[in-house]
């Protein structure tokens, strides 16, 4: 390494990305689209001495199903969002990754690194959280499979070991319906002021609220109100007050606290009654 420039390594295999990995630690830095990375670099908030680039492994390039959704964590947004499969199957995560920016970015950036950046405003984990997604974590040892919205810990952080990749994201294929609504505040190519994902599985509801707090909102005891009855307006105004109640948001550029309590409750009965509707 010279100067300031960091040392740049490319793997062409998961199996030396993953030595790469454990050799370097917490001490490099893992690079998959590298859209957020490299406004973080820019504005100077990070300056990794190495950086480990994801972008020659092939084995993290798929999308298939085996009655599951199965993504590998180098796929693209725009993959997941044009994927006819994913359009058939799961609609409303391709509606999730689909509103994320702008298409030059969704070309970029990928399915890995927008749960490993734990950024509180992306669209998809909120999405994937309600649809009961689970992340494959691996390291030159071992293996093993985190709920997103137990991987997600904080801001910025998140249940990844310092010897492991974040190399798949799993989505069961037994949703009934969902929906995925994005709050914007300023441009149509921001990020969400409030996000809400719904999701209806063998019967149950899961509703999620992103972009508000240092990770996704989930309550299953409010959503457990909806349990065994239709989604009246009167339940989905219920849910929603509720979560607005429980739910302490931020205040950024975006929204302040009280004007996100006033949003989170009318999108997530909103969200409901598109359940409803769908």
């Amino acid at each position: 390494m010279t100067g300031d420039t960091p040392q740049w390594l490319a793997p062409a295999s998961l199996r030396e990305a993953l030595q790469l990995r454990a050799d370097h630690g917490d001490d490099a830095t893992i690079v998959a689209g590298g859209t957020y990375l490299g406004i973080l670099m820019n504005q100077g908030f990070l300056a990794p001495g190495t950086l480990i680039s994801l972008h020659r492994v092939p084995e993290l390039r798929f999308l298939m199903t085996t009655g599951e959704l199965h993504l590998g964590a180098m796929v693209t947004h725009r993959t997941v969002e044009r994927s006819p499969l994913v359009q058939k199957r799961w609609p409303a995560l391709a509606r999730a990754f689909s509103v994320v920016a702008s298409p030059r970015v969704r070309n970029q950036a990928t399915v890995g690194g927008v749960l490993a950046d734990a950024d509180y405003a992306s669209d998809p984990p909120s999405m994937l959280t309600a649809l009961g997604a689970r992340v494959v974590l691996r390291s030159s040892t071992a293996e093993r499979e985190v709920p997103v919205e137990d991987f997600i810990t904080g801001y910025y952080e998140t249940d990844l070991r310092e010897d492991e990749l974040l190399v798949e994201v799993r989505v069961p294929g037994n949703v009934e319906r969902a929906v995925y609504r994005k709050f914007r505040s300023r441009s149509t190519e921001d990020r969400p002021c409030v996000a809400v994902a719904a999701a209806v599985t063998a019967g149950r509801l899961r509703v999620v609220v992103g972009a508000v707090t240092d990770r996704p909102q989930h309550f299953p005891e409010v959503c457990a109100v909806a349990d065994g009855m239709p989604l009246t307006a009167d339940i989905a105004a219920e849910i929603g007050r509720r979560y607005a109640e429980l739910i302490d948001p931020i205040s950024d550029s975006r929204g302040s606290s009280v004007y996100r309590r006033r949003v989170i409750a009318v999108e997530v009965r909103r969200a409901l009654e598109d359940l409803a509707d769908g």
